[in-house]
This record gives C-alpha cells, sequence and structure tokens, in this order.
C-alpha cells in the first residue's frame, strides 16, 4: 500500500515538473472548430470549454473561459466598466496556432495543446500558459490558471497583506478576514493570516498585470511547489482574468483602476488628524462613557494646539441589543449620552469637520426600537440556515435604503456625517466580536468578499447624499473596487513593537493594489504602548494616506498627553508637519483619482527593475517628492537606509547623497529620517490646528534643486463634487539649476475653479558652492532682507549662509506667471 501511495506521489511530481494536466483537473481541451472575431471579442471552441478573448485597450484584454459553453453575466460589484471603445484587433490562422495582433501587444493562440502567449511588439515574451494544457483547467467546481515563471520574475500587489512584499515562491490563500490561526498571546492573529481586504491582482516585474476576476476564496501558487510555473485557483464561478501590459507598475495600476475604479477625492480636511474615541469607556467600563468626555476630548486638542479635524466614536456609544449582543447595532445610544445632538453640535461648533460612529453590519433589537424584527417582517435581514437572520441584506437596494431610512438616519439627523463600518467580515464567516457566522450555502462563498464592499458602499453612498458634500466610509475590511469608497484601516494590531513592521508591509501591500486612503492606529490598538513606541509608530502615522488615532486601553486611549512630555511633544511636532503639508498630500491625492498611483509608494512602483528594493519594507515614497524611512527596532540610534537611483537630500540637513546605494543615518528619538528626492518642489501652507483655520495666503515652496523638475499644485473647493466636473485649477511650478544659477517658474492658475489669491515663499535648499550673487522677478531685481523674518512684512529675500537655504518671497500673487531667477 505504502509502495502504491509513493509511486502515485512520484507520478503527480512528474506532471507537475513537465507541465502535464494533474489527475482530476479538466484543461478546456485542444481547439476544435468556431473561430471568429465578432467587435472587441474573439471565441475559440475547444474539446472541453469555449474561451473568449475580450479587448478592452490595445494593452488589456479578458480571458474567459466555460466548461458548459455558457457565459455568465457580468458582475456589478468589482468591475466599473465593461463597454470598452473599438479596438484594432489583427487575426490570422497559422497550422498551428492563431496570431492576435493589436498597436502594442502580439498574443499567440496554441491550438494543441490550447494555451495564451503574450509577446511585445519587439518580441520579447511576457507571459505564456503552462505548456502541458493545463493553462485553463477545472478541477470539480475549482477553476484555475497555470503559467510559466521566468527565472527573474518577481510578484507584488494582492491587497493588504502583513507578511511579504515581493510574493515570488510564496502560497497565499485569500478570503476576507483576518485568518483562523490562533491569537498570539497579546491578543492578535498571526500575520502571516491577516486578510482584511484582499485584491487578487499583482503585477510582475516582467512589466504585465494580472486581475482574478472572481469573489470567490482563492490559492495562489507563485512559485513555491514548481519553480518553472505559477498558478492561481478559485473556488468556483466562471475562469476570468483580465491581462495587462505596462510595463511600469504605475501604468498597470492605471489600467486595473479603470476596471475596478478611480478613487474619489476625499474631503481636503479628511487629509488632517482623525482621532476615534471609546467616549471613556471600552470593553468591560461601558457605564463609563459619555457624550462629555467626547466633548472635553476634542476640547483638550484644541487647548493643546494640536491639529485634528474629524472625531468618530467606536462601539460603546450604543447599548447592546436584546439578541446579537456586542456584534449587533440596535441604533440606541447608551443612557450615559443624554445630548448626543448637543455633542455634536458643540464638536463642530470647535470646527470639527465630520464626527461618526462605528457600526456593525447586523440590525438588532433594543429597548425601544425593535429594527431587528421590524427588518426581519419586511425581508431586508440576509435569511440564514435555522435562524431568523440579523445581517442587512446590502445585496438588496430595498433593504440598503431601509437601513437608512429607519437605522442609520436616526444618528444621521443628530449630526453623524459618516460610519466606521466594522466586521463586513462576519458574513458567511467568524469575526471578531461574535461566534456568529452569518448565512451559509453554496453563494455564500462569492458573496463573503463581496460583501464588505457593498456595506460599505451603502453607507459611503447614502452619507454623501445625505451631507451635500464628498463622501467619507472608515472600514476595515474590503475587496477588489474598495477604493471607491474610502477609506481602509489596518485593523486592531496591538500596541507591541513585533506588530509595527508588518503594519508599514500592509500599507506598502494595499498601496501596490490600487487602494491609497489607508490607514492604521498609531501607536497600536489594544495595550498601554512602550512610549518610544508610540513615539514611533506617530512618526510613520503622520506620514500615511490617512493619519488616524485610536486605542482601547482604559484610561489612556492612546491619547497624546497620556504618554508622557517627550510623546506629546512629538505627536505636536509632526501633526503641525502634516497639516503645513496638505497642499502636498492633496496633489498627490489627484494623482491617485486620476492614475491609481497611491500616495504610500513601495520602492519597487517606481524602480520595478532594481532587485535592491524587493525587500525593502520598511522604506516608501510618500507622494512623488519624499522617501520616508521610520524607525521600527526598539533602542535604535542609527537605521540604514537604500536609496533608489536618483539624487537624494536629507530632508532635515540638506546633504546631498547619490542614489543606488545603502547609507547609515542617524535616528534621534524626535526625527524619522526622510529624503526629498533631487529637483524636489514641496508646497506647504501655513500651520494649523484644523484646515480652515486661517486664509493660506502664502505658500511655501520647499524646494531642493538638481537639473530640471516640476510640480503640479492641484487646488479646488476641498468638498464639493464639482471637481468631478471640472470644477478645479493646477499650477504649474518648475525648477531649473544650471552652471549660471537657478531659475524657478510658477504660471498662474489654470482651470475652472477660480483660485483664492495668495503669492510665494521659496525655501531652497542651496547646496551649491558659490552663495546667490542676486535674485530677479520677472526681469526686475529683488532687494535683499536683512533676515528671513523679515520676509514675512513683504517681497525680498535672503540667504542663510550657515543653513544654506535661500529664502525668496514674491511680490507677486498668484494672480499672473511668476518667474525668479538666482544668479550665482
Amino acid at each position: 500500500m505504502i509502495h502504491h501511495l509513493k509511486q502515485i506521489v512520484a507520478i503527480i511530481f512528474i506532471l507537475q515538473a513537465f507541465c502535464l494536466p494533474v489527475l482530476g483537473q479538466t484543461p478546456v481541451g485542444n481547439y476544435q472548430s468556431g473561430f471568429r472575431q465578432q467587435g472587441n471579442e474573439v471565441f475559440f471552441r475547444n474539446a472541453n470549454a469555449d474561451v473568449k478573448l475580450e479587448f478592452n485597450t490595445p494593452d488589456m484584454f479578458r480571458v474567459r473561459a466555460s466548461w458548459n459553453r455558457q457565459f455568465q453575466l457580468n458582475e456589478p460589484y468589482m468591475v466599473v466598466q465593461y463597454d470598452w471603445p473599438s479596438v484594432a484587433v489583427k487575426t490570422s490562422e497559422q497550422a498551428d496556432h492563431f496570431l492576435l495582433q493589436t498597436d502594442k501587444l502580439d498574443i499567440k493562440i496554441n491550438k494543441a495543446p490550447f494555451g495564451i502567449a503574450v509577446y511585445t511588439k519587439d518580441g520579447k515574451l511576457l507571459t505564456a500558459d503552462a505548456t502541458g494544457g493545463e493553462g485553463l483547467a477545472k478541477n470539480g467546481e475549482a477553476v484555475a490558471v497555470t503559467k510559466q515563471l521566468a527565472p527573474d520574475e518577481h510578484f507584488f500587489g494582492f491587497g493588504e497583506r502583513m507578511d511579504f512584499l515581493d510574493q515570488r515562491n510564496k502560497k497565499l490563500r485569500m478570503n476576507v478576514g483576518r485568518g483562523q490561526g490562533l491569537p498570539h498571546h497579546v491578543g492578535a492573529y498571526n500575520v502571516l493570516e491577516a486578510n482584511y481586504a484582499p485584491v487578487p491582482f499583482f503585477m510582475s516585474t516582467r512589466g504585465y498585470g494580472i486581475f482574478f476576476h472572481t469573489a470567490y476564496p482563492t490559492e495562489w501558487d507563485m512559485g513555491m511547489s514548481n519553480p518553472e510555473s505559477y498558478s492561481f485557483k478559485a473556488e468556483g464561478g466562471e475562469l476570468d482574468y483580465y491581462f495587462m501590459h505596462g510595463p511600469g507598475f504605475p501604468s498597470l495600476l492605471n489600467s486595473y483602476t479603470s476596471l475596478t475604479g478611480k478613487s474619489p477625492l476625499l474631503p481636503e480636511f479628511a487629509l488632517g488628524l482623525h482621532v476615534g474615541t471609546y467616549s471613556g469607556g471600552t470593553w468591560g467600563h461601558e457605564a463609563e462613557t459619555s457624550d462629555m468626555y467626547v466633548v472635553e476630548l476634542g476640547r483638550k486638542f484644541r487647548t493643546y494646539g494640536i491639529p485634528a479635524d474629524i472625531l468618530h466614536l467606536d462601539s460603546t456609544w450604543r447599548i447592546f441589543g436584546k439578541q446579537g449582543g456586542k456584534g449587533a447595532t440596535s441604533f440606541e445610544w447608551r443612557p450615559t449620552f443624554q445630548n448626543p445632538k448637543g455633542m455634536f453640535d458643540s464638536l463642530y461648533a470647535m470646527d470639527y469637520k465630520m464626527v461618526g460612529l462605528h457600526l456593525r453590519p447586523r440590525f438588532d433589537n433594543g429597548e425601544q426600537l425593535n429594527l431587528l424584527a421590524m427588518a426581519q417582517e419586511q425581508g431586508f435581514v440576509y435569511p440564514e440556515e435555522n435562524s431568523p437572520g440579523e445581517f442587512v441584506n446590502f445585496f438588496d437596494q430595498k433593504a440598503v435604503d431601509w437601513w437608512w431610512q429607519n437605522g442609520v438616519k436616526r444618528i444621521a439627523d443628530l449630526g453623524a456625517m459618516f460610519l466606521k463600518t466594522d466586521e463586513g467580515s462576519a458574513f458567511g464567516a467568524l469575526a471578531n466580536e461574535s461566534e456568529k457566522v452569518g448565512p451559509k450555502g453554496e453563494d455564500i462563498k462569492w458573496k463573503h468578499n463581496i460583501f464588505p464592499l457593498i456595506y460599505t458602499r451603502a453607507s459611503f453612498e447614502k452619507f454623501q447624499e445625505h451631507n451635500g458634500i464628498r463622501g467619507m466610509a472608515h472600514t476595515r475590511e474590503g475587496y477588489a473596487g474598495i477604493q471607491r469608497y474610502p477609506f481602509i484601516w489596518a485593523g486592531d494590531w496591538p500596541s507591541e513593537w513585533q506588530y509595527f513592521a508588518p503594519v508599514i508591509k500592509a500599507g506598502l501591500n494595499i498601496g501596490l493594489s490600487g487602494v491609497s486612503n489607508w490607514s492604521h492606529n498609531m501607536g497600536g490598538f489594544e495595550h498601554v504602548a512602550d512610549p518610544e513606541l508610540y513615539i514611533r509608530w506617530v512618526q510613520f502615522g503622520m506620514f500615511s494616506p490617512i493619519a488616524h488615532l485610536l486605542g482601547m486601553e482604559h484610561p489612556t486611549y492612546k491619547e497624546p498627553w497620556n504618554y508622557g512630555e517627550d510623546a506629546l511633544r512629538n505627536f505636536k511636532k509632526y501633526d503641525l508637519l502634516r497639516y503645513r503639508l496638505i497642499p502636498y498630500m492633496y496633489s498627490n491625492a489627484y494623482i491617485n483619482h486620476t492614475t491609481g498611483v497611491p500616495l504610500m509608494r513601495a520602492l519597487v512602483l517606481e524602480h520595478q527593475n532594481d532587485p535592491n528594493v524587493y525587500d525593502v519594507t520598511d522604506q516608501y515614497m510618500f507622494g512623488n517628492n519624499l522617501l520616508v524611512n521610520p524607525v521600527t527596532t526598539k533602542g535604535a540610534k542609527t537605521r540604514t537606509v537604500y536609496l533608489p537611483e536618483g539624487t537624494w537630500f536629507d530632508y532635515w540637513t540638506g546633504k546631498k547623497y547619490e542614489g543606488k546605494q545603502y547609507v547609515h543615518v542617524l535616528t534621534p528619538l524626535d526625527t524619522i529620517p526622510i529624503f526629498a528626492k533631487g529637483g524636489a518642489i514641496i508646497p506647504m501652507q501655513p500651520e494649523m490646528i484644523y484646515v480652515g483655520e486661517k486664509p493660506v495666503n502664502t505658500i511655501t515652496l520647499d524646494i531642493f534643486p538638481h537639473e530640471s523638475s516640476k510640480f503640479e499644485l492641484y487646488e479646488d473647493d476641498g468638498k464639493s463634487l464639482e471637481y468631478k466636473n471640472g470644477s478645479y485649477a493646477i499650477t504649474e511650478i518648475s525648477s531649473n539649476l544650471s552652471s549660471s544659477g537657478l531659475n524657478l517658474a510658477i504660471k498662474k492658475p489654470k482651470g475652472k475653479y477660480k483660485v483664492s489669491p495668495h503669492n510665494y515663499l521659496a525655501k531652497i535648499h542651496w547646496n551649491e558652492e558659490k552663495a546667490p550673487a542676486g535674485v530677479m522677478e520677472n526681469g526686475k531685481k529683488v532687494s535683499a532682507a536683512a533676515n528671513a523674518a523679515a520676509l514675512e512684512r513683504g517681497a525680498g529675500w535672503f540667504y542663510d549662509a550657515q543653513h544654506k537655504l535661500l529664502w525668496i518671497k514674491t511680490k507677486r500673487s498668484n494672480k499672473e506667471d511668476i518667474n525668479l531667477a538666482v544668479k550665482m
């Protein structure tokens, strides 16, 4: 018996090694007949299944295979665009293959065995199906794709993963949730299984990407089992994937987000600090909650001069219902909240822009409201086996409307302006706060992954309509397309050093998967943090796409004044800096909205041909000009930084470095190492303790001159949806450094939006041997000032020789073109 088992294992190994079909697997089979082209679609009838390619653009196409020879209707959840302009596809047939040619790609379709190989126009092979015929295959209900693996190929993407950046030679399982492994002794689940926002999309360093268009749980073997092939498999549904050619990763993200949707612009104030609170009473301390605690918390941030714009009340604002416990929502306030409307009014009077509430996707009956019973009677909760059901049926628009009108609108009318939509992963699977798994059944396999997406969509769209300004949703879970309803937070990871670096990794991976608006709990979520960890995590948090503070430990709750003077000083320093950087961040948010390129960028995004960056998981570009390098080791006095190709400047000192090298830098506790790209232009506004506190009369341009560079400053009203109708303005700023001096050109804004008048203060890091000899503005000499402070009173220039900083205040405003010439 053992001998026979060994023979079977040996046979399977041989089949895998030679890319031959594995036992039990049904490939599409050899091509038989029926080749035809109809519009953008090309059809093939094979022995076991029909296959069709749908061209979207000259460098993107969709592959579908059906073993019952009927293709399913297009789903409305993940993909937002199915109708594409006509693509010119030239087809030809040879004895053993078909050739499909666009302006960008040559696609060879082998007849026997059937297989797809994609080439660039200059003949470079991008990817090819496995040679044994199992490139497209079915095994029971599962569908799978197997492709050849190139020796130099590496893979990035796959959603918000905390395990690895480069997934070559790794196996992955993707299904929304934090994993089923045993909790770690300090409270969090295994970082290898954390899967809050999986995205079935990857990019290959060979210059292509694949989006596996399925909501079923998937498994990916990226060369671990066989060094010559990789595969991806779904537990059910149609075999359906999109292939796209870059060759650059930014281009691939643009293609992927053209399929699954570009992220909208959040309100500009959403780039300010978000503060979460348990209202004075986390789990086990619910009796200590109160509306007055929340008001005093808001007032305390203002008293300390710590900038903040958004607050949300976490779980304990509400009573626990009679049936669902902690995991359901009754929409009834705790008795300790004596005046919720007064609470909202007080916070808005302190210039907080949005206040929101934590929610879970299940109705429950409370003391006064029996929303669960009412929803059951209407049929608006999802039916469950041997149970009346509690999950709102977000697949049914009538149920969504009822949920809003009878539940959420009760809190919206009091002043809530958004929801923190938690535990979408509990639909059909275990989640944090309950043993309840919700409905079961074959269709739940794919609905489980879609549920968090449509749950968040309902919140985003309903509040956007109700508030009359841009929407915002704060959610933990997502799937392909979640970038349309921002933003994601990384989950409840404890305040321990061991989880700090994996959280950074999660941000890099989600950014490589089409999601820019992402956050985490600064300092960690549960347990009192080591003050040093708190300081380092806050530094990272202020250079994250969304800056978010929430802790559940009683009574400190991660509030900065509870962690000592150093922590308070550090928090205020970096929070004030973040608010100064809002023009820079907002301009990069517009880049994300139009291209899909995230604000937080793994180095591989722009350096995919540099193997040195494939495993860099603790550095990232913050926008297009700043390289941020968090310190993740307790007690570290230094850290090693990899500088990619190019020229770089220490952001704090101005020291110049050449790239493609490792450097060792000092890391005082109050400093996070940051480097500016050579030529960086960083627009900044005055310090504020909330967005809009004062008019932006002067924009500071922090400039690190190097050769030629430019920056496009994006401006709009910051709140409305009019930007979608073209109501915005872009100011082009360019810098050119030559042997004779520096030329800085600031064009007047172009676009429909009428920009508020402001002038400019250039802060130029002068790394030249010669001091500036003089400055001209639009051909006229600019007067020298006695010191930099004098420039606050009017136009002029001053050179700080000690710090090698050249300051220039313009006479002209943004109503006209400005040209500054610095002579050496």
